[in-house]
């Protein structure tokens, strides 16, 4: 067989494997593709922004947070995902970099930002009532963007009917 000929069923048996993939998982549609855990998509009436971020879920990484860490990228952040709803505090404790909070309910919608967080603070940040996620990033971010009460959130943590910003 010439190798012309070989070339030509090579590439026939690779779109026919490429077809029958695509039959049995179906196709990956571009906006879903780019929802993972480790990325947040913020985006209101400012435009749209997104932050790679370091997940804390357990009790302990919460607790932990952003102590100690001395500088974060711009576009990083740290996201506390809590199992249920609930009222939330934050304080500054053995943080060294100045923050800002997003305090996020169920849907995904943004219902309290903090800004400029100062490092060392023992005074407590709440967040309000029914937060399913916090988001925290550099200082005065939230501010230069726009991020405010009603900004919305697309992340996996959001994965429910009623998301504002579903994945």
């Amino acid at each position: 067989m010439s190798r012309a000929r070989r070339g030509l069923g090579f590439a026939a048996l690779l779109l026919l494997v490429l077809g029958l993939a695509g039959t049995v998982t179906g196709p990956v549609r571009a906006d879903t593709a780019a929802c993972a855990p480790g990325v947040v998509h913020l985006r209101g009436d400012w435009g749209r922004a997104r932050f790679s971020v370091d997940l804390a879920q357990t009790p302990r990484e919460q607790a932990r947070g952003l102590m100690f860490v001395e500088q974060m990228p711009r576009s990083r952040g740290m996201l506390f995902i809590y199992p249920r709803p609930q009222s939330v505090s934050f304080w500054m404790k053995n943080t060294l970099i100045p923050l800002d909070m997003i305090f996020l309910d169920s849907t995904g919608t943004v219902r309290h930002v903090h800004h400029d967080a100062v490092p060392g603070d023992l005074t407590p940040i709440r967040g309000g009532r029914e937060i399913l996620v916090v988001l925290e990033i550099n200082a005065g971010l939230a501010r230069e963007l726009g991020i405010a009460p009603g900004s919305e959130m697309r992340h996996p943590a959001f994965d429910r009917e009623d998301a504002a910003w579903p994945c």
